[in-house]
């Protein structure tokens, strides 16, 4: 394996990662793509929409399961969309956790502050056509009740690169691992991709920063209603 840094990979293009940490990367997600689609049958519906275009896109996501992570990221991945997942520092300071991740092309986030240093490796990310994969709810919603903080910087993100912002949504995977589980159990989840939006779409005469709060609404809206909709068509499952 190469002898960079963790922050070595932040900042360099996917592509150009050391070769056998490329090869490590499609082993690894090739064999997590297979256990997971044996494991619970998923598909990613209206894939099409997740298709890397002349930028990137912010692809945004409800979060229920640590599941949903590796299905996601492998679905990109192995369909050749390199996707960069956005995930706050403190996962960083586990040195071997850090070591696994920067080699996935995750980029840590100081969370509850404006970490620039995050969000230009995001911009330039997008620019070369890499995916940009953010749970804006933050934390893994696991009950019904749960209070949800739902973080708006994805916006940004998606006004730097001049992207759009994809919603997706899943289904299923929080019954996968209930809490007081120690193992996830093979039960089949679904994920959906809806139509992109992005800033060109917001009514006119706002101002910018309008413009960006009324993405940050309209992109979240677009994700809970492919979730509702999917948990209307499984009910019992989420």
């Amino acid at each position: 394996m190469s002898r960079w840094s963790p922050e070595d990979f932040h900042g360099r293009p996917m592509r150009e990662f050391p070769l056998a940490d490329r090869i490590l990367l499609k082993v690894a997600l090739g064999v997590l793509w297979a256990v997971s689609k044996i494991m619970w049958r998923w598909r990613v519906e209206g894939a099409e929409h997740l298709r890397p275009g002349e930028t990137g896109s912010v692809i945004i996501c409800n979060h229920t399961s640590m599941g949903e992570v590796v299905v996601i990221m492998a679905h990109l991945l192995m369909s050749g969309a390199p996707t960069r997942c956005i995930g706050k520092s403190e996962f960083f300071e586990n040195k071997l956790i850090a070591w696994a991740f920067s080699r996935a092309g995750a980029i840590p986030v100081k969370r509850g502050s404006a970490d620039m240093g995050a969000l230009r490796a995001a911009q330039h990310a997008l620019a070369r056509g890499e995916h940009v994969l953010i749970f804006p709810e933050g934390t893994r919603i696991r009950t019904d009740d749960q209070p949800v903080e739902v973080h708006g910087g994805y916006a940004l993100i998606a006004q730097m690169g001049k992207a759009p912002v994809a919603p997706l949504a899943v289904c299923g995977f929080r019954d996968v691992t209930p809490p007081g589980a120690r193992l996830p159990r093979p039960l089949k989840c679904w994920l959906r991709a809806g139509e992109p939006v992005s800033l060109d779409d917001a009514p006119e005469g706002l101002r910018r920063r309008e413009r960006l709060a009324w993405l940050e609404d309209e992109g979240m809206r677009r994700v809970y209603a492919l979730r509702d909709a999917l948990q209307a068509e499984h009910p019992g499952r989420r």
